[in-house]
């Protein structure tokens, strides 16, 4: 809960835990994800939902395992993630003709426009998230934080 500045009453972390970086970037990525997780609820979408519309429209159709693959996202998971984008026509689920036993799944229209409202707000809750900094810190913040996902896996690195 934020607190007004130069409250004397505000509780203070402690300093030890100030001192550990994975704990601040756990803070921040907590505040960051749960005012995303609103802003996207206002589209009728989950983060999982933002993540599939963007894979989706960044790499073309796609069958639901090589999608899971590419998120790192269980099956049954994205499952329930088509049975949410698919009913709100933001995606569309046809059998592949090359083999009709899996579905490949396509972002429509809708669903590029949903997206792209959604990476606008995307924007403003990282004006939000990181007020304090200036735009040259934001930048470099942006560009530690993917050096170090990209170290963590793989697939950051594109």
């Amino acid at each position: 809960m934020p607190y007004p500045a130069g409250m004397s009453d505000v509780p203070q972390l402690p300093p030890s835990l100030l001192g550990v970086t994975a704990f601040l970037l756990s803070k921040v990525g907590v505040a960051g994800r749960r005012r995303m997780g609103e802003r996207l609820r206002e589209h009728g979408l989950g983060l999982w939902d933002f993540a599939v519309l963007a894979a989706l429209r960044d790499y073309g159709p796609a069958s639901q395992r090589e999608l899971g693959e590419r998120l790192g996202i269980d099956p049954s998971d994205l499952v329930a993630v088509m049975d949410t984008l698919v009913p709100l026509r933001l995606a569309e689920r046809r059998r592949d003709p090359s083999d009709r036993r899996r579905y490949r799944v396509a972002v429509t229209d809708e669903g590029r426009a949903t997206l792209d409202a959604a990476i606008a707000d995307a924007g403003a809750v990282r004006d939000e998230v990181l007020a304090a900094l200036d735009e040259e810190e934001r930048r470099t913040l942006h560009a530690l934080a993917r050096k170090a996902l990209t170290g963590l896996d793989p697939r950051a690195r594109g």
